[in-house]
Order: C-alpha cells, then sequence, then structure tokens
C-alpha cells in the first residue's frame, strides 16, 4: 500500500457492484438537465457531458469505515507505517484541490501536514510527486487511456462507478433538488434490492447546468450517517491557469520513469505466448450488489510473507474458517490459506461460503 491511496478501499463497494452490470442508461440524453422535471435516467446520463469541463476545486473527504487501529509502537517497519498513513487516510476527514483543464489536463493535489502529493497530467505525460519522500515519477501514457490517480477519488470517479453499477437489483429514486459547494445540483438516490450486501444506499448530486458530479454519499446498510462521502466544498468553473499542468521535478528529488505503452505491450505478448507475466482474469460469483470478485493465488512473490507482512495482516484482520478476514461497514475482504484473496460489498460469510 501507498501513502497516496486516497481511499481506494471506500469506494470498493461501487467498483465491485458494477464489475458485471450493465447501465441502465444507456438509451437517454447524455446532455446536462436543467429543466423542472427530469428523470433520474436523464440526470445520470448527463454526468457524460461533463467530461470536457473545465474547472477548479476543492474537495472534503470523509470516512467512517470501521476500520481497526493498528496498535501503536507495533515495530515501526515501512510497511506498517504505509499501512498506517492508509489507515489514516480512510478513517479522518482530508481535504485536496483538483483543477482540470480538459479530458488531458489535471491535476489532484492532496495536501497534509508538512507533505504535498501531487498528481498532474498533460496530454500523455503523468508525473506523480511525494514530497515527504522527495520522490517523482514520470509516467508516459498509452493513446487513448486514462490517466492514473495514485488510489485518489473524485465525485466524477466514484459517481461513474456508482451508475456502473446499476442493474435490475438497484432502485433509483426520482431526482430532488440540492445545492452542493453554491451550485444547484439534482441528487439521485441508489438503494440495492439486496439484503445481503453492506451498501445501504448511494447518492449522487450532479450539477443542473453542466452535468458534473458534485457530491458523492454512501451509507452502510441499517446506518443513517454516512461511511463514505467525497465532495466539493467550492467549485469555479473556467480554465485553470496552464502553468499548473507542467511538472518539474524539484532539484534533489528521485525520479522514476515509466512508459506504460511498452509496459502494456510486454503484458499483452506475455499473455499471448503464455507467459509468466501473463494477466490471470478473477473470478467474479454472484451478481449486482453481490457480487464477489476472487484473485487466484499468485506466484511466490505474493504469497510468501515475511515477518512484517505477517504481523501486519494478523493486526489488521481476524482469523475465520480457512484462513483471515477484514470486514468494515462496506467491503469484505477474504484471505485463504491457501493464498487466495475474495472481496466484495457483503459479509464476510458470504466471501468464506464464495470460497469453498
Amino acid at each position: 500500500m501507498k501513502k497516496s491511496a486516497w481511499l481506494p478501499a471506500a469506494i470498493a463497494p461501487v467498483v465491485v457492484a458494477g464489475a458485471i452490470a450493465a447501465p441502465v442508461i444507456a438509451n437517454a440524453a447524455a446532455e446536462p438537465v436543467a429543466g423542472s422535471d427530469p428523470t433520474a435516467a436523464d440526470v445520470l446520463a448527463s454526468i457524460t457531458a461533463s467530461r470536457t469541463a473545465q474547472y477548479s476545486g476543492t474537495l472534503s473527504q470523509t470516512s467512517d469505515l470501521g476500520l481497526p487501529e493498528l496498535p501503536s509502537g507495533s515495530g515501526g517497519s515501512s510497511l506498517e507505517d504505509d499501512a498506517s498513513d492508509v489507515l489514516g487516510l480512510l478513517t479522518a476527514s482530508h481535504t485536496a484541490r483538483l483543477y482540470v483543464g480538459g479530458e488531458d489536463e489535471q491535476r489532484f493535489q492532496l495536501t497534509q501536514q508538512l507533505a504535498e502529493q501531487d498528481v498532474v497530467r498533460h496530454g500523455s505525460d503523468v508525473w506523480t510527486w511525494d514530497s515527504k519522500a522527495r520522490k517523482a515519477v514520470h509516467l508516459t501514457l498509452p493513446a487513448g487511456s486514462d490517466a492514473p490517480t495514485a488510489g485518489a477519488t473524485t465525485p466524477a470517479q466514484a459517481a461513474e462507478r456508482a451508475v456502473a453499477a446499476i442493474t435490475p437489483s438497484t432502485r433509483v429514486s426520482a431526482p430532488t433538488t440540492v445545492r452542493v459547494a453554491g451550485h444547484e445540483a439534482w441528487q439521485v438516490t441508489l438503494t440495492p434490492r439486496s439484503d445481503d450486501t453492506l451498501v445501504g444506499t448511494v447518492r449522487l448530486a450532479v450539477d443542473q447546468q453542466t452535468g458534473l458530479p458534485l457530491r458523492v454519499t454512501v451509507t452502510a446498510a441499517g446506518q443513517q450517517d454516512p461511511a463514505f462521502q467525497v465532495g466539493f466544498t467550492s467549485l469555479d468553473y473556467g480554465a485553470p491557469d496552464a502553468r499548473l499542468f507542467d511538472f518539474t521535478p524539484p532539484a534533489g528529488a528521485e525520479v522514476t520513469t515509466k512508459d506504460l505503452a511498452d509496459a502494456q505491450q510486454s503484458g499483452q505478448d506475455g499473455r499471448a505466448h503464455g507467459g509468466e507475466r501473463g494477466g490471470v482474469e478473477p473470478t467474479v460469483t454472484g451478481s449486482g450488489w453481490d457480487t464477489v470478485v476472487e484473485l487466484p493465488a499468485g506466484d511466490s512473490a505474493r504469497t510468501t510473507r515475511d515477518t512484517d507482512a505477517t504481523a501486519l495482516l494478523d493486526q489488521l484482520t481476524k482469523p475465520v474458517d480457512g484462513g483471515r478476514a477484514l470486514q468494515t461497514s462496506l467491503v469484505s475482504v477474504y484471505l485463504t490459506d491457501d493464498g487466495r484473496v475474495l472481496a466484495g460489498a457483503v459479509p464476510v460469510s458470504a466471501l468464506v461460503a464464495a470460497a469453498k
């Protein structure tokens, strides 16, 4: 885990549910809906129109997932430090700045105490920067690909994942009006029809004028307070200063260069020839919000645990039949004794049953 992973676990339930789902809004008009009585399908489809929007804003993220705390003074290894940082990001409130000049110009800036982390994209070039570690990574993207976000989640990303999760097992409310960061928005509530999922509702607030998702709120089943929320607290439309999308690493910084186009081609070649680097597709069982994703046992690098990793897993997970597991208010992860990993927005018992 990396410290730059800003709430990837929080949105995992929507990702899992959307893994095999088909949107119900495919034929709706993909344009902003500022009229007085839009349908939910119109509102959700309008998100597509915001992909070329230009804006700057401040994001606020809050999480209350019921994640366990690492005991203090438990060893001080770099692995434990990284995990502690990630858990801190997932259990407290945080703010970030987001600048978007278009589909290929973005800057995400997370500021923490005495440190800053940035992801800057300009065309096919992406820079990530960690001021605390003084490390920069320069990525070259393949044509037509999305920029990596170092685990960061914006309202737009979360909303698109939620929309992808809509299936017949989801009840979609009629839009209501809300105001977010000074902008009028339509709010649509997605409610799973399943009794087995940990997700209670997902509420999406979409700007009436632009279709830009302004806030995403996820509640756990049986609870009223949000388990996860990310949204704008301030938002200004218009092109940001072009200099924000130019990045030069500071003098003395450690710089790593990666060409993702070459890596992608190597991965395709490996799969084509059955090489060791060939990817193995996960197994998906269940449907809708009850979907369970299973990753097979990996190679020795993943299944062989060093002392630090074993101790860390023992602190984060609890023993269950056939392995160890972690259950938060929204997502569960099950690590089997034979090296498989199962995850889903369902209780641990459902993962254990799916593994048999």
